[in-house]
């Protein structure tokens, strides 16, 4: 497991926290979420006493509750209990106190929110409009973006058309079209780009989209005429459907002489975009 440590700060609270590379989660320690959000002058017993309430409960945030090592206020590495994101909500939940009650009006709202697009699949697209807007997303690429989902849903179809499974064998599959175009796992590639729990996607510039897209679609199209029948026929269809964006990747570099895949973030097109407009603008 390799984890990087880190701090975060709520209302002039520290909450220390921990991201594990092969999980790619957050992890966050217990007694500083407890010790943020009560008025609890010991936060260990206080969460030593909601533990053994959860746990009479059969609470399952309790009884999946990780211990790993912090640096604790001594300045030595000691073992503490920690949560991951989902669990942390979980605990927010349980804990009765007026600067626990924003978090669970905010964890309802989103609630309320998500059976809604479910219900009407519509407004996930048009949130997903408002929230690349809001970030700063240029249009040409908010379009290609929800084209890409759209081809990616298709993908997915075929497999599971198939018989390939969700979760593992989905994520070889990608691994597989990433590996063949790009050179890279989706792992590799996030790790390149220096991110985390950030989409790849979402971190992508015109061309990697475009090309991504252009290996996703040609495996869709080689699947659909090979028809495979096993998992490990569906690995090569996923490899030649690769194959052509690496085709294509390769000629337009000899073109242009510069690399499709590049290490810039989300962030980083942004302010490219920004300062492209801004340019525009004096002209």
């Amino acid at each position: 497991m390799t984890q990087h440590n880190a701090v975060r700060i709520f209302e002039e609270k520290k909450v220390r926290t921990v991201w594990d590379d092969e999980q790619e989660k957050w992890y966050f320690s217990v007694v500083d979420i407890v010790s943020a959000l009560t008025q609890s002058n010991n936060p260990q017993i206080y969460w030593r006493v909601l533990k053994k309430r959860l746990i009479e409960e059969g609470n399952e945030t309790v009884t999946n509750c990780n211990g790993l090592k912090m640096l604790a206020p001594d300045g030595k590495m000691r073992k503490t209990d920690v949560v991951d994101m989902e669990q942390a909500f979980r605990l927010i939940q349980s804990i009765p106190s007026p600067k626990a009650e924003p978090f669970k009006l905010w964890m309802a709202h989103v609630a309320a929110e998500r059976i809604n697009q479910i219900q009407d699949p519509e407004l996930s697209i048009n949130q997903a409009l408002s929230d690349y807007r809001r970030l700063g997303y240029s249009e040409n690429w908010i379009n290609q973006r929800l084209k890409s989902i759209e081809i990616r849903k298709d993908l997915t179809d075929e497999w599971k058309a198939h018989n390939v499974k969700e979760g593992l064998q989905f994520a070889t599959l990608t691994d597989i079209i990433y590996q063949a175009w790009a050179g890279m796992t989706a792992k590799e590639y996030k790790r390149f780009k220096g991110l985390k729990k950030e989409n790849l996607r979402d971190n992508m510039s015109n061309e990697e989209l475009v090309l991504n897209m252009l290996a996703e679609l040609s495996a869709t199209s080689i699947s659909k005429v090979k028809d495979p029948q096993s998992f490990k026929e569906n690995m090569e269809c996923a490899a030649e459907g690769g194959d052509v964006a690496r085709v294509a990747k390769e000629t337009l570099e000899s073109k242009t002489g510069k690399p499709v895949v590049t290490q810039k973030s989300a962030k980083e097109m942004i302010i490219g975009y920004k300062d492209n407009n801004a340019a525009a603008e004096e002209i």
